[in-house]
């Protein structure tokens, strides 16, 4: 691994047995309530080492707080909600640092511990190999449509609850499986982080759109054009290096562009592999996961979505 592979965290090696995983990640409240922000905050910042294929075992907390503006209650709640996850990760709150800032911002710097023989990268994808997800899409979209105030009570609780979720269920589902390469998805939505993948490993990826697993909702807001400004990022980003074919629908394709918070785990297995990872992780609680793709030679596209 190296800058050019577009991993997700550092790895320093310790020692023939340990590698420290380490990264960082904060972000402006995606959700009203403060304990749920907090969850969801510390689990994103959290899910890098998971997709390194490590364990939390430490962290700092980063915040950017308007004290004035928003008090001490609510700060007390955020803290709580990354403690939370903490605690549920098994991670060690070492401490942080805060500042005075007009605009809230809230995540950490979290250190993990990982073989050095069991790394996972983005650019060990194999054609042949098959694509599983953990999570559903759709959470760029439906947080805007929930800061909108669009979505029913009940839709916008199964959001909130995925992005809470951690991803450690899905390192202790691929145990015994050969994972080639493996991210998770977040800013750069499914399209980014795959084609960030084929381009690391030297392939194409190829995602069957109708079997990727989205959120409730999503793919409706999506048809009345409700998109956050990554969607359009991750197109320009993107530019002409994926390619969609007849038959999928452009809700759908708008699904593949949508940036997520806190989003699932996206494996490259070997492909006798597959079945079982996928349903170990239904086991472990990602009730959605699914096989969505295929990995190919490497083409003049680095992704492609068909029906």
């Amino acid at each position: 691994m190296n800058a050019g592979t577009f991993d997700d965290a550092g790895v320093y090696r310790l020692d023939a047995e340990r590698a420290l995983v380490q990264t960082v990640d904060f972000f402006t409240p995606i959700v009203d309530d403060p304990r749920s922000y907090g969850r969801i905050a510390i689990a994103n910042a959290l899910s890098d080492v998971y997709a390194m294929g490590g364990r939390p075992i430490n962290a700092l907390n980063i915040l950017c707080y308007p004290m004035e503006a928003l008090g001490h209650e609510v700060l007390h709640e955020i803290l709580a909600g990354g403690n939370d996850k903490y605690t549920e990760a098994k991670c060690v709150l070492l401490g942080g640092h805060s500042v005075t800032d007009q605009e809230l911002k809230f995540g950490a710097a979290v250190t993990g511990l990982v073989h050095p023989d069991r790394i996972w990268t983005n650019a060990g994808a194999k054609a042949g190999d098959v694509l599983v997800l953990s999570k559903r899409l759709g959470t760029g979209i439906l947080t805007t449509a929930l800061k909108a105030k669009k979505m029913s009570e009940a839709d916008a609780k199964e959001v909130v609850a995925q992005m809470e979720q951690l991803n450690a269920g899905g390192v202790a589902a691929a145990e015994g499986k050969e994972v080639h390469a493996a991210t998770d998805i977040t800013g750069f939505a499914l399209a980014g982080h795959g084609s960030g993948m084929a381009e690391a490993s030297g392939v194409t990826l190829v995602i069957q759109t109708s079997k990727v697993p989205v959120l409730p909702e999503a793919e409706k807001f999506a048809a009345k054009g409700q998109k956050t400004r990554g969607d359009v990022s991750n197109r320009e980003w993107l530019g002409p290096k994926y390619r969609t074919a007849a038959g999928v629908r452009k809700s759908l394709e708008d699904i593949m562009f949508d940036p997520q918070t806190s989003g699932g785990l996206f494996f490259s297995v070997r492909p006798d592999h597959a079945d079982a990872l996928a349903r170990d992780l239904k086991k472990n609680g990602f009730e959605y996961a699914a096989i969505v793709g295929e990995v190919k030679a490497k083409s003049e596209r680095l992704i492609e979505f068909v029906p």
